[in-house]
């Protein structure tokens, strides 16, 4: 039994597949309607974070397939506190047939995963986001056809979205530069991961965002205060104040360039409206294709 917790749990060929059947499914979809192939199955989604994109992508998904999708939220689990987390995962493996959690700390998901029988995926957690690096990487093939040879430069927070971007890079043969300030910078850990997955790719960890944008083919941000560090907020904004993507920044990039965002975006900080609304930008595309992305994933892990 496979699980999708980390990008760097799979291979590079299986992950390239699985795009593919993405565009497959998501070809199936406009061309009339996807097969019933999770026809009877049920996907039981935790959350302790709430969510737009990864609660109408899965539920709506698993409908296309199928398939049911029971949301359960932080009041009705308490995952860890009313009941263990070893005690929720064996129960609802009695009851679904896949396990979809949004979760804050990374172990939380991994301890899903230990106890289930059946498949558990990583909606969201601390430490990574692969579901949303799958969906990236799929808007990025749809607009440049390939992925091999582009260059990613990420502007912002070392986070569970760069991370995960990281990743999805290596495998996907994209090179990878990161601008962050000081003390926000991207773990090594995850730098020597990437590496061990694809060493020719050249990954740049920078400060400088001028530098950084400078002939990039996408260009990509993420909110400067995510849910759980709101007590950080104001020395967020401070140190953030510079790593912005705005025209004049854009124009440093390739005048082929896409502008992406994981959304929620928070404009005016991390990113401008002339930029978000404008023809570089493919936010609401690499939105849609969450759906597409893990639709891949629920047939590969629950058909």
């Amino acid at each position: 039994m496979k699980h999708f917790l980390d990008l760097a749990d799979w291979s590079s060929t299986d992950l390239r597949h699985m795009i593919r059947l993405a565009q497959q499914i998501r070809l199936e979809w406009e061309s009339g309607g996807n097969r019933p192939v999770l026809g009877g199955k049920t996907l039981g989604m935790i959350f302790q974070k709430p969510s737009l994109r990864t609660r109408v992508s899965f539920d709506v998904g698993m409908k296309h397939l199928g398939g049911y999708a029971i949301y359960m939220g932080p009041d009705e689990i308490g995952l860890g506190k009313r009941e263990s987390i070893a005690d929720v995962s064996r129960v609802l493996s009695g009851m679904v047939q896949g396990i979809m959690a949004r979760v804050f700390d990374h172990a939380h998901v991994t301890e899903l995963a230990k106890w289930a029988d059946v498949p558990v995926i990583n909606g969201l957690s601390d430490d990574s986001h692969p579901c949303q690096a799958m969906a990236d990487i799929l808007t990025i093939i749809d607009h440049f056809g390939h992925s091999d040879g582009l260059h990613l430069t990420y502007i912002g927070d070392g986070n569970n979205v760069a991370r995960s971007l990281l990743l999805i890079c290596a495998h996907f043969g994209v090179h990878y530069t990161i601008a962050s300030p000081k003390g926000y910078e991207l773990p090594q850990i995850t730098v020597d991961t990437a590496k061990g997955i694809n060493p020719n790719i050249e990954i740049n960890l920078l400060h400088d965002t001028n530098e950084a944008a400078e002939g990039a083919d996408i260009l990509y941000t993420d909110t400067w205060v995510s849910m759980g560090q709101e007590a950080e907020a104001t020395q967020r904004v401070d140190a953030f104040s510079d790593y912005q993507i705005n025209q004049q920044l854009l124009q440093r990039a390739a005048r082929h360039a896409i502008v992406m965002h994981d959304l929620p975006a928070y404009r005016g900080k991390e990113i401008t409206d002339e930029v978000a609304d404008g023809p570089q930008s493919v936010l609401f595309k690499q939105a849609a294709n969450r759906l597409h992305a893990q639709k891949a994933i629920l047939v590969t892990l629950m058909s």
